[in-house]
């Protein structure tokens, strides 16, 4: 038996296929989903997503930016604000915004609090981005 795995952003259907196995960035942690798993509803954090096809045998990377997931009856549906499959970025432009991202974090002043956010969740995207795109990041 498999998982049938979507991927909803507002804009497409990122994914739509059968799975093996499913890691979500959860904004408790990683999440892993197979077969039979409990009926579950999960706040998705910003991060990469990872999915073994059935079919290929190998992980794919898809880099979600929030969102919700629903486990229930082997049916995984993921609804994002939205996601990008990691083949389908370019890895240096990835790199390059991953490394703006971080500069941008090191330049906001230390008392504005509406920046440090919106540059924290721009590191963040840009981190997704870069990591589902197959590259390595520091912790």
């Amino acid at each position: 038996m498999t998982l049938t795995v979507r991927v909803i952003a507002p804009d497409k259907t990122v994914w739509d296929d059968k799975a093996d196995e499913v890691i979500l960035p959860s904004t408790t942690g990683q999440l892993g989903i197979l077969t039979n798993h409990a009926p579950l509803l999960t706040a998705l954090d910003t991060g990469v997503m990872r999915v073994r096809s059935n079919t290929a045998k190998d992980w794919t990377a898809i880099a979600l930016m929030g969102g919700f997931a629903e486990v229930e009856n082997n049916e995984v549906t993921i609804l994002v604000n939205g996601a990008e499959k990691g083949d389908r970025i370019n890895l240096e432009e990835a790199r390059a915004a991953y490394t703006e991202a971080e500069a941008q974090i090191d330049r906001v002043q230390a008392g504005n609090r509406q920046e440090q956010i919106q540059a924290s969740q721009a590191l963040k995207r840009a981190r997704a981005r870069f990591q589902a795109a197959g590259g390595m990041v520091q912790a």
